[in-house]
């Protein structure tokens, strides 16, 4: 990721991936002028070529068109604020238009003065408004004129180049007519000095509003503090910067204080805030063994941590790093903006060109009344007739010769144009999206996600660890007659403390909340998909764990009572899992996975949406049917007991009825992800789950997927209205720039208004996509 300075428009976006793509060794590349960025995606060097590494030549080639980029700093600890808003060239904006509007503000006094509203003859004199206007031009102005005639040289003229040409344009005619007055034009200084005023007013408050699009950027790097404190060998904790904190380090983590690392917790209890990273509303209980991610707020006592990662290694590092790329990847929507923007600025000039040649050869001969028209939207109220008997005038108000009014029109038309808004049109909205999405717990990897996301018309679902909570809890225990149900549970979790199957948790769990001490295991043995057998020195026989059928099979009987009792189970959706002891059948344990509490809200909402709703499984059709009975989705709408490859031909099928996606959390979900239009990982997923989908839900909330398809929807709503504002903007001004209403109706725009117009239009952009709120039906 480059950071790029000197960006303005979406002409500079079009020359610097055209510059980019023609250096060597670059694959891909993906400019945001919103956040002054490029992503540059490197093709992989060739150990043969001995390639060396090409991003220095590729930031060298950036300088010759006038844009200075460095590579962006990962370390999360090492810019503070102040040096963040450093970068943003804060500061020498606000100079440059202090100086701009007080020379603003010296001009309009000459003209004051002129009019003999002021009484300061030396202010209305011509020789003091081509001082200020040459200071001004020198000054302020000297960057936006550089920029330009450099874009221009270069072949990729940009918005600096065509306000360059504007104020150039009527300086160079105001200097020719003060030193040749022959020539029997008039004087327009004050023009160059207005026009630099309100374009670089219209850019400080088009930067400051940009800043606050990336506001939750620099919320979520706020969320790691700069300090921790280090605990020494029985010492007094120390506080040390956290960029110093290597794997091992402990920590004490007071009440109030964020969590500065990724750790394990040493010792403590406490209630612990991850809202700001998942959206979780709830607080974690976290004791030792407890897992924190830096950013977590500490609530209730202190916490000693033993740190895992740090600085940019961080979960919190990851996902800023997400977003940002996220921001860097273009919604395709975007690229007819760009081709657009790209090619506009030389529209712009063409058409400047033509409506100079126009009005001055033939315009004015065939409306000659235009000459001597007061426009309804001219700056003409600072002039009075002492203005005018001086020689010194708005440009084009009053024009008396066709060579002014051309000259009006055209600077008007250079200065009217609005390539900004295209290019900030979708990045603005996009930048906001996805930073109202990381502030709620969801990462979308890109434009083009979002984009996708919000086309979606079809949904199908994992069971296991998406709809459910994926952690099996016992709902039952039957006892054989004679047979105590602690004696039935303690066997049975013994046996699987030995194995990782997705039940031993559940049978470990019940052990522990029936207060049960595990018996020891001399030898255990796993048969796959069957059970597991094993010693137990307090056991005469072989003790079993596993399938009904299973312990049917090695000769165990089950009592009728016993077998109507897991008929009765299953129907209802449990796992039953029979327990013997040698020869003797011990009676049955029902285990169920729970379905997330808001499992069934979040598919309601998703239905309101106009979405299809399905489920693709691997587990048994009882199992399904009865969730699918409690989230109230068709029988029609389920699968189950698919295989990886079966439920890819599911989402292929599902394609005809419109854009796919899957929501997964497990290796096994892996491939569907990858072949559905939008993959969705749940946050406490796998994670190969979690790097193959293109959306990621952070925390247990299901309900993390209908905000973001809500989302992403306002989102692309944002995206047309800006593109249908910066495309509709520019269609309507650009013909009255070039003095369409003149003739009829005496309307013509001043450069100063067409200024202020400019700069307004990409105000409106980014200010209508701060203005983005999540949609929901």
């Amino acid at each position: 990721m480059l950071e790029v300075e000197g960006m303005k428009c979406g002409g500079c976006v079009r020359a610097v991936e055209q510059r980019l793509l023609e250096q060597p060794g670059v694959a891909q590349v993906s400019v945001n002028l919103l956040t002054r960025t490029a992503w540059v995606g490197l093709d992989p060097p060739r150990a043969d070529a001995g390639a060396s590494d090409p991003l220095p030549a590729v930031i060298a080639s950036l300088g010759g068109l006038g844009y200075t980029a460095k590579l962006r700093n990962r370390d999360l600890d090492s810019p503070s604020p102040q040096e963040r808003r450093q970068r943003l060239h804060w500061w020498e904006q606000w100079r440059q238009l202090v100086v701009a509007l007080a020379l603003l503000l010296v001009s309009v006094a000459g003209h004051l003065a002129e009019s003999g509203q002021l009484g300061v003859p030396l202010l209305a004199e011509i020789p003091f408004h081509a001082l200020v206007a040459t200071v001004a031009l020198a000054g302020p102005g000297r960057s936006i004129l550089v920029a330009g005639a450099r874009g221009a040289l270069a072949g990729v003229p940009s918005m600096d180049t065509l306000v360059g040409l504007g104020m150039g344009s009527s300086y160079l005619a105001s200097l020719g007519a003060f030193l040749w007055p022959a020539l029997g034009w008039q004087c327009f200084f004050n023009e160059p000095v207005m026009l630099l005023g309100f374009v670089l007013l219209g850019r400080f408050l088009e930067e400051r509003a940009r800043y606050r699009t990336g506001r939750s950027l620099e919320q979520l790097a706020a969320l790691q503090p700069d300090t921790a404190l280090l605990l020494l060998d029985g010492g007094e904790p120390r506080l040390v910067r956290v960029g110093g904190l290597r794997p091992g380090d402990r920590l004490r983590i007071l009440p109030g204080d964020r969590v500065p690392v990724d750790g394990l917790v040493h010792s403590g209890h406490s209630a612990v805030d991850v809202s700001s990273l998942t959206g979780e509303p709830l607080p974690l209980m976290a004791a030792p063994g407890s897992s924190l991610a830096a950013g977590s707020l500490n609530l209730e006592a202190p916490l000693e941590l033993d740190v895992e990662c740090s600085g940019a290694d961080t979960a919190l590092a990851r996902i800023i790093r997400l977003v940002e790329e996220a921001q860097a990847r273009k919604a395709p929507i975007q690229g007819l903006a760009d081709r657009v923007a790209g090619r506009f600025s030389v529209v712009v000039l063409a058409l400047a060109a033509a409506t100079f040649l126009f009005w001055w050869l033939w315009g004015a001969a065939l409306w000659p009344q235009v000459l001597l028209a007061a426009p309804a939207f001219s700056a003409h109220g600072f002039h009075g007739a002492g203005g005018m008997q001086a020689g010194h005038a708005v440009l084009g108000a009053m024009a008396t010769t066709p060579a002014a009014l051309a000259l009006q029109l055209a600077i008007a038309v250079l200065v009217v144009a609005c390539p900004c808004a295209l290019g900030l049109a979708t990045p603005t909205a996009i930048t906001v999206g996805t930073g109202l999405a990381a502030r709620s717990g969801v990462l979308f990897r890109g434009g083009d996600v979002i984009e996708r996301a919000a086309r979606v018309q079809v949904m199908l679902f994992d069971k296991t660890g998406t709809l459910t909570l994926g952690r099996p809890l016992v709902t039952a225990v039957e006892a054989a007659p004679g047979v105590e149900a602690d004696r039935l549970v303690q066997i049975a979790a013994s046996l699987e403390r030995q194995t990782r199957h997705p039940f031993a948790h559940a049978l470990l769990q019940e052990a522990q909340v029936r207060q049960l001490s595990l018996l020891a295991v001399t030898s255990s043995h796993t048969l796959a998909g069957q059970g597991v057998e094993g010693t137990i020195d307090a056991l005469a026989g072989t003790a079993r764990v596993g399938r009904p059928g299973w312990l049917r099979e090695v000769g165990l009987v089950l009592d009728p009572e016993l077998e109507q009792r897991r008929d009765q189970l299953e129907r209802l959706g449990a796992t039953v899992l029979a327990v013997a002891e040698g020869p003797r059948l011990l009676g049955l344990v029902a285990v169920e996975d729970q379905p997330r509490p808001d499992a069934a809200s979040t598919l309601a909402e998703l239905r309101r949406q106009g979405l299809e709703l399905g489920v693709l499984s691997g587990d048994r059709e009882q199992p399904v049917r009865q969730l699918a009975a409690h989230l109230g989705l068709p029988v029609d709408a389920l699968a189950w007991e698919l295989r990886p490859e079966q439920k890819l031909e599911r989402i292929m099928a599902a394609r005809e009825r419109g854009p796919v996606a899957m929501v997964g959390d497990g290796i096994n979900d892996t491939p569907a992800l990858a072949a559905a239009d939008l993959g969705i990982a749940v946050g406490n997923g796998t994670q190969i789950a979690q790097d193959t989908a293109d959306l990621v839900i952070l925390g247990e909330r299901l309900e993390g997927v209908a905000l973001a398809l809500g989302l992403a929807r306002s989102t692309m709503a944002k995206v047309r209205q800006n593109l249908a504002w910066a495309f509709g903007y520019n269609l309507i001004v650009l013909p009255i720039a070039a003095g369409v209403l003149l003739p009829a109706f005496g309307i013509l725009l001043s450069p100063p208004l067409a200024a202020l117009l400019m700069a307004s239009s990409s105000i409106t952009v980014v200010v209508n996509a701060l203005l983005l709120r999540p949609r929901l039906a």
